[in-house]
Order: C-alpha cells, then sequence, then structure tokens
C-alpha cells in the first residue's frame, strides 16, 4: 500500500534536537580514542637516548620516557587524598636535579597516611648520584582545588594540588613536567605503581559506533514514521469531513 510524507512537527523536533547530540558524542569517542592511542604510543616507546637538556628544548609530552642522573632536594610535597587499594595515603612528590638540565618535580610513588591528620608520614629522601626511569606526566592540578591542608613551611608540605606556579615559588625555572617513577624499584620510590589509563583506544571506537547507530536509528526511525498509508490519509480526511458536516 503506498505511503505519503505526512508533516509532524513534534516528531522533527525532537529528531533535530537530539540527533546533533548523538553525532557530536560519536565524534567526542573518536577524539578520545586518537588521544588514547597517541598516549599507548608514547608509553610503548623506548627511553630515549637524548641528554636531558636535548628533551627539554625539542618539546616534552606526556607519556614519554626519560632516563635522568642528578640528586634529590629537601623540597617535598605530600599530594593529599590519594588512596590504595582503599588505604589513604599521599603521593610523594620531590625536587630533582639533573647534572644538567632544569630541575623537575620527581613522583616517588604512594605512601600510607597515619591514623591522624595532624601527623604526616616520615619520609626518607635519599642522598647521593642517581639515575631514575620514568614518565613525563603533568602537573597533579584536579578540576577543583581545595585550600592546602599543611603549614607553609617546612619540609615536607602537605598539599592538595601542586601547580607549577606553586613549584616556581620554592625552585627556579622547574621543567614544564613531572617526571613519574618507572616502578618501586627506582632509588627513593615509594609505591611507584603508575600505567597508563586501561580504556584502551578500541573501546572508545566501540563507544563511538554505538553512538552512530543510534543516530542511523533515530533518522530510520523518523523518516518511517512521516510517512503515512494512504488509507490512514483518507480516513482521517473524511472523519474530518463528516465532523465538519
Amino acid at each position: 500500500m503506498n505511503r505519503r510524507w505526512q508533516f509532524d512537527w513534534r516528531l522533527l523536533m525532537f529528531s533535530g534536537l537530539l540527533l546533533p547530540v548523538l553525532l557530536s558524542l560519536g565524534v567526542w569517542q573518536l577524539n578520545r580514542a586518537e588521544e588514547k592511542q597517541l598516549l599507548l604510543a608514547a608509553w610503548q616507546q623506548q627511553a630515549s637516548q637524548a641528554d636531558w637538556p636535548e628533551l627539554v628544548s625539542g618539546g616534552l609530552e606526556k607519556g614519554q620516557p626519560v632516563v635522568l642522573t642528578g640528586w634529590y632536594t629537601e623540597y617535598t610535597w605530600l599530594l593529599d587524598n590519594r588512596t590504595r587499594d582503599g588505604v589513604p595515603g599521599y603521593e610523594v612528590l620531590t625536587v630533582f636535579t639533573p647534572v644538567e638540565g632544569p630541575l623537575l618535580v620527581v613522583n616517588r610513588g604512594w605512601v600510607r597516611g597515619p591514623r591522624t591528620r595532624d601527623q604526616l608520614p616520615e619520609i626518607d629522601t635519599p642522598g647521593g648520584l642517581f639515575t631514575l626511569e620514568g614518565r613525563l606526566d603533568d602537573y597533579p592540578v584536579p578540576p577543583v582545588l581545595a585550600e592546602d591542608a599543611g603549614p607553609a613551611s617546612g619540609w615536607p608540605r602537605r598539599v592538595q594540588a601542586l601547580p607549577a606556579a606553586t613549584v616556581e615559588d620554592t625552585v627556579a625555572s622547574p621543567a614544564g613536567m613531572i617526571l613519574k617513577l618507572s616502578d618501586s624499584e627506582q632509588p627513593g620510590a615509594y609505591r611507584a605503581d603508575h600505567a597508563p589509563d586501561v580504556m584502551g583506544p578500541q573501546t572508545h571506537y566501540g563507544y563511538a559506533v554505538q553512538w552512530f547507530a543510534l543516530a542511523a536509528a533515530l533518522t530510520i526511525l523518523t523518516l518511517v514514521a512521516s510517512y503515512k498509508k494512504n488509507e490512514r490519509i483518507r480516513k482521517t480526511g473524511a472523519d474530518n469531513d463528516n465532523d465538519n458536516g
């Protein structure tokens, strides 16, 4: 039986508002997949043999493997509200002085916090010359910053976040990224079990396909629902004529 297009402004408005949302979600997942692909590629790189000053001048990238020789300083921040296996604690971030090139902050890993908030964990910073292996990362700055809970003097200091500006108030011209130690066997490391995001690019591609499939289904259903059978249209018209008569 033949069908004919019948305008339904409510249906078209609903589809017109929902379709761009579904398409934008699909595109966003594709962008996230590309970001994860680049991140995983960086994690799969071997440590560069270039000197630290050369790496800095060439531009630092998140996830880039780095080998550094130098020594720890006395400046240590304890990044608050970090848990492992449900246990509260801190991440230990210490300024490291390479033999050549700018200073940088090293994330030495996680340490359990004392039972009371008025105490800080005892941090042992080894002296001497060490070679560290790790990967570059952004400064730990969450979307919503809380007030620092620790004193403004003395070391170590408890902080809720560690933006680059805070480090610049302590040392001159630090590197634009921090270094996360590759494992707990590194000199001065605590529980350094850092790893890239477990959600790989394939997962984001799958989500993108789902959003695009929903967009296609919405388009098809809108078209199907907009075409009415001629018999139904004639009957509706006849009922309207009877009402007018």
